[in-house]
């Protein structure tokens, strides 16, 4: 498991996915123009912004010893789409 974060059921913690050094790949720099945070059920997502290529979400709850996958999708400026990960861990702690 890469990308992996741990979490207490109670918390309301915050997690990015790092878009900006992609975005600046190319010719010509990129912007996000829209994105979709997929969260499974079980755990819950709080909110959610992004501000220069990095966009963060809050979540909250989730059952103890269950792994979660987290998922952003965005689209850019140019038009391209891609999906990125992240596994939470939800543990009492």
């Amino acid at each position: 498991m890469t990308d992996g974060f741990t979490k207490d059921p109670e918390a309301v913690l915050d997690y990015s996915f790092k878009w900006d050094k992609w975005l600046e790949g190319g010719d010509q720099p990129e912007t996000i123009t829209d994105y979709e945070i997929t969260v499974p059920p079980g755990l819950t997502l709080d909110r959610k912004t992004e501000a220069g290529g990095i966009v963060t979400v809050w979540l909250k709850d989730g059952l103890g010893s269950k792994t979660y996958r987290v998922e952003c999708k965005v689209t850019t400026s140019k038009g391209r789409v891609d999906e990125r990960s992240i596994w939470v861990k939800v543990k009492e702690r």
